[in-house]
């Protein structure tokens, strides 16, 4: 037999506390609805046991959905590609409710699915630039396949910038979200010293860009980024450079020349101060080659040709190069004597198969008799490019003899170098001067002077 319970009867059979399936709560497809998405609308929108949507009367696409949690967000919907029914379906979310307003969000929602309508893809769009690489991203690619070619030591002062500076600024955002802006804002942080280490009981060198901020660390570092994003650019990551055209802080780097005088009492501190031999003719030849520091402390005898006048240095920060030396630094180099079983021209003290390294301290004894409190070791170099341009070499000269790759760097002693234009200068406005006096002038080249 088969018991039949009328639909109105079964409260009453059955218990009052007793919910059939048909006066449960709604489901979603019974709350969803549409209406004009307003303020008052989205606040009277109350959370269900399951999620709905308010889908908008006047926009198609637009809706807003309620979970159960209470959040309430804002997004669209539509069929990417321009295929009808066939194109797949997307959802775009705008944004929450109490995050933007609901008229921002139809406003947002207008234009996006303009944008559908010309062919667009706000979805995909989206997806692209989640999945797009990140500054940090790219930095690591670069040390990784931009830098093989640089010398361990410069290699590591790249990777320093980069995770002290670069990283905690920039290292999250897309690299085709990087604007000349954020790049500007990057370079006066650093310079603020908002990335800035203070040394921890002083094992930090003075020179590393690890511990200090500045505007010669911003300058250099944003030197550091361009070619990061150069390297981005060539590899076809992102469009353009956004480093390009942002204004550099001047470094800072000092460019200290000897004068004749100074350079005479150099001479006679070397000559009379008590310190190492050693350090006193590194100093010297540094002087007479306007080598670095690095390339005569490490100067090893298979490196010297006394028959070619030349040092042929395997290493140095801009790779093997040869360095043509003049008679007296010749002279320096044959006064050595040579250590037993050292390749090194100049061996360390306790062990001669090391080079020496107590130049710095040497050159604090020497400058400090000389009353040169201001000039740094590599203030040598530059003085011996300052002579070379004070003599009339052109620059193109003078950056062969210091061994430069780019004329750019030798452009930095194109000053010196125009003294014989400021005297020809001279003479014609002497000569013209005379002339509208009415007195005869004479041009004089400046070869027969």
């Amino acid at each position: 037999m088969i018991l039949v319970i009328s639909w109105i009867a079964a409260p009453y059979l059955l218990g009052a506390g007793t919910v059939l399936e048909f006066l449960r709560e709604p489901d979603q497809m019974s709350l969803n609805r549409r209406e004009r998405i307003t303020k008052r609308v989205v606040d009277s929108a109350t959370p269900a046991a399951t999620k709905y949507v308010v889908w908008d009367k006047d926009l198609a696409g637009f809706g807003l959905r309620i979970m159960p949690s209470g959040r309430k967000t804002y997004f669209i919907t539509y069929r990417a590609g321009g295929g009808g029914r066939s194109a797949p379906q997307r959802e775009y979310k705008i944004g929450r409710h109490g995050e933007i307003t609901a008229d921002q969000a139809r406003a947002e929602a207008s234009k996006l699915l303009g944008s559908v309508r010309l062919g667009g893809d706000p979805a995909g769009d989206r997806s692209d630039a989640r999945s797009e690489m990140s500054v940090a991203d790219l930095c690591d690619l670069y040390l990784k396949e931009g830098a093989a070619t640089k010398k361990a030591s410069t290699l590591l002062n790249d990777r320093q910038r980069i995770e002290r500076h670069v990283k905690p600024l920039l290292g999250r955002k897309r690299i085709s979200a990087v604007t000349s802006a954020d790049i500007e804002r990057f370079q006066q942080d650093v310079a603020n010293g908002r990335t800035a280490v203070k040394r921890d009981g002083g094992d930090r060198k003075r020179t590393d860009p690890v511990a200090r901020g500045g505007k010669g660390v911003a300058s250099r570092t944003l030197g550091q980024l361009g070619a990061v994003f150069a390297f981005a650019v060539k590899r076809g990551l992102c469009p353009s450079n956004p480093v390009r055209g942002v204004k550099r802080f001047q470094d800072g780097q000092s460019q200290r020349y000897l004068s004749a005088k100074e350079m005479g009492d150099l001479g006679k501190a070397l000559m009379d101060v008590p310190a190492n031999a050693k350090g006193k003719n590194i100093i010297r030849l540094l002087v007479l080659t306007g080598a670095r520091k690095g390339e005569i402390e490490k100067l090893r005898w298979s490196e010297v040709d006394f028959g070619r006048s030349c040092l042929f240095l395997g290493d140095s920060k801009t790779g093997a190069k040869v360095v043509q030396v003049g008679a007296a630094a010749l002279e320096c180099l044959k006064s050595i004597d040579r250590a037993d079983g050292s390749p090194f021209v100049f061996p360390s003290e306790g062990d001669p198969a090391k080079p020496y390294v107590g130049t710095p301290a040497v050159w604090r004894r020497i400058r400090t008799e000389a009353g040169l409190h201001d000039v740094r070791l590599h203030d040598l170099r530059h003085s011996y490019a300052s002579t070379a341009a004070a003599g009339g070499m052109p620059l193109q000269l003078i950056g062969k003899l210091l061994g430069h790759r780019n004329v750019k760097t030798t452009a930095q002693y194109a000053h010196l170098a125009d003294d014989p234009v400021k005297q020809a200068a001279d003479r014609t406005a002497s000569a013209t001067e005379a002339a509208l006096k009415g007195q005869s002038g004479e041009v004089v080249s400046l070869r027969k002077a």
